[in-house]
């Protein structure tokens, strides 16, 4: 687990994006001049009952659906918050951390893609699966990359999911030579949530230090 530098460092980068995305949000409250036609894939989250959840767990971008094609073995589960409770009953006394962040959980779904050899994912379907939620405006806040040799280095990318200056949700990218998983959580979280929930529903125990770079970016 990282100290509390890194956890301090999350929060704040977490705290920055809010900010970010309040701005943008009054930016983006002018209507389009005429003749222009907004991007419904770039406009904000509509406003929803409380409780309602905005981060939508049966969606995943078309380009997951073309990397399946070629994936070997395809393995899709979504655990909801009577699931998530009994998960929660599971972890440790002495994981009291990991235990309150499955209880800001609302759903959780998991895609996870293997691939017979190395390197079969289309690097133009990877791309499109990240730029996909770029155009809904999810927020991309980091990318690490750990060394591992050819077969076992590995790519995690991390959006958060706003919704004014709540965070809502999450979506977790992580892709080895050989494998492909995505995972998306929804409801009331902070970064320090994240790196709690890491190992744990398939999200990978990405490295939390390239937090220091976001915030610095």
């Amino acid at each position: 687990m990282f100290g509390i530098s890194v956890l301090s460092a999350g929060l704040c980068c977490g705290l920055a994006v809010c900010q970010e995305a309040t701005t943008a949000q009054a930016e983006g409250s002018q209507r389009p001049t005429t003749g222009q036609v907004a991007d419904p894939a770039k406009a904000s989250l509509p406003a929803l009952p409380p409780g309602v959840s905005p981060v939508p767990l049966d969606w995943t971008p078309p380009a997951l659906a073309q990397l399946s094609t070629v994936a070997a073995v395809k393995t899709s589960f979504t655990l909801d918050r009577s699931l998530l409770g009994a998960a929660a009953g599971m972890v440790p006394d002495s994981e009291p951390e990991t235990r309150k962040a499955i209880g800001e959980l609302d759903g959780v779904s998991v895609h996870v893609l293997r691939f017979a050899n190395a390197g079969m994912e289309d690097e133009e379907q990877l791309e499109a699966l990240r730029e996909a939620y770029h155009l809904r405006g999810w927020k991309h806040l980091v990318t690490t990359t750990e060394k591992g040799g050819p077969a076992h280095s590995a790519t995690t990318d991390l959006w958060l999911v706003l919704d004014g200056v709540n965070v809502r949700g999450a979506v977790v990218l992580n892709e080895t030579p050989k494998s492909l998983t995505l995972v998306t959580v929804a409801g009331n979280l902070s970064p320090i949530d994240l790196l709690h929930l890491r190992g744990h529903f398939g999200i990978p125990r990405f490295d939390g230090n390239d937090f220091r770079s976001a915030i610095r970016r």
